[in-house]
């Protein structure tokens, strides 16, 4: 068979080399049609060619049955997943900010060190305050006398009630003032709000601060939110309390399976989005904010699925196909198998109609067969 295919190939071109230098002195114009028209012809002659080699076996031309391997079609579970990226967020983080203006006199903590709730961060000056509370404190002593010695008085009806009104308003407003004070004094020593790391000191000692100027910055990364933004496509699929599998391209060897803490409510009118949160612990403080994380969601479940490798499905010009192998007479052959595909996940891929429980697809060697090939299989 390849004897008359290479012998009729030849004849075609001699049989155009002929026609090309029998028509030298034609006008070039109708020159050129011919050979357009005798190109034509080749081509469709040659495809025929191919045609025949495809429709006929292989062993028709070797003689040797295609070695391949097969497996047998049972209905499994396919689960789908897609992919989002998302950054990793702080829980709890605090920028540190005076209560009061004062000049910075002393900072008990330096940057990177680990802080608990409550301790103290750093001190403002506070020489007035406590001189005037010094001076209240004197002031209220001597107000705390005259007004006992004047409610002695007033219950034995001596004295005007006005001296006791006096003395006893000034007794109490001394004491706000003193308490008004002490509690300056407590703002101008800055505590820490949570329990956490301290990221960034911003004003050093000597240096004026002032309410509503950031001094410090203290972040908890002991758990951290991934936050992803996801197509409102989504919202049917992904719900609260769902595990999902999370990856991190800066540590490829962590992976972690977590449930979903939050689902927005609202979608983003920009780019149809809503929000997706899972809470994770950092015990180890390895995650830091801001690193970025991929999560796999899954969206589709199938437990009586047909799915083969995807690998195996290939194309041509009426769709999707892959090599069963059937038995024939005492012979096994290939047959080409269209099929229509479903959904697809890493190295696997759904089938949804062309095939059936059952059915044996060749694994291997499917690339050296064609359709009606003589098998051998090698299981």
């Amino acid at each position: 068979m390849k004897t008359i295919i290479k012998i009729t190939f030849l004849a075609l071109v001699t049989s155009f080399m002929f026609a090309c230098g029998s028509s030298q002195k034609e006008n070039p114009v109708v020159q050129m049609e011919t050979y357009k028209k005798q190109v034509s012809e080749l081509n469709k002659k040659i495809e025929d060619i191919e045609k025949d080699i495809n429709t006929t076996s292989h062993e028709t031309y070797t003689g040797i049955k295609v070695p391949v391997l097969t497996q047998v079609l049972h209905p499994e579970l396919f689960s789908h997943y897609f992919e989002a990226a998302g950054e990793l967020e702080t829980i709890d983080e605090a920028f540190i900010s005076p209560e009061v203006n004062g000049q910075v006199v002393h900072i008990s903590v330096k940057e990177g060190q680990m802080v608990k709730k409550g301790q103290t961060l750093a001190r403002l000056n506070t020489v007035v305050i406590e001189k005037n509370i010094q001076e209240l404190d004197s002031q209220l002593s001597l107000a705390e006398t005259i007004y006992k010695k004047q409610s002695a008085l007033w219950e034995k009806n001596i004295g005007s009630e006005r001296q006791f009104l006096e003395a006893k308003n000034n007794y109490e407003n001394l004491q706000i003032k003193l308490a008004t004070l002490k509690a300056q004094y407590n703002m101008s020593i800055i505590v820490s709000p949570i329990n956490g790391i301290v990221e960034t000191i911003v004003l050093k000692e000597g240096e004026m601060a002032s309410p509503g100027m950031q001094f410090m910055r203290i972040v908890n990364i002991d758990e951290l939110f991934l936050t992803a933004q996801l197509s409102e496509t989504y919202l049917p699929v992904v719900k609260k309390g769902e595990e999902v599998t999370i990856t991190f391209p800066t540590y490829p060897g962590i992976k972690m399976s977590k449930p979903i803490h939050r689902t927005g409510n609202v979608i983003n009118k920009e780019n149809r989005t809503f929000e997706v949160q899972v809470k994770l612990d950092n015990p180890t403080g390895v995650l830091k904010p801001n690193m970025l994380a991929n999560m796999e969601i899954n969206d589709y479940n199938n437990e009586q699925a047909l799915v083969v490798p995807s690998v195996l499905i290939r194309n041509d010009m009426k769709g999707s196909y892959i090599y069963l192998a059937d038995k024939k007479d005492v012979e096994t052959v290939a047959r080409k198998q269209y099929v229509t595909i479903g959904k697809s996940f890493k190295d696997k891929t759904e089938v949804v109609a062309g095939l059936t429980e059952g059915d044996i697809y060749i694994t291997d060697g499917y690339s050296n067969v064609s359709d009606g090939a003589v098998v051998k299989v090698m299981n």
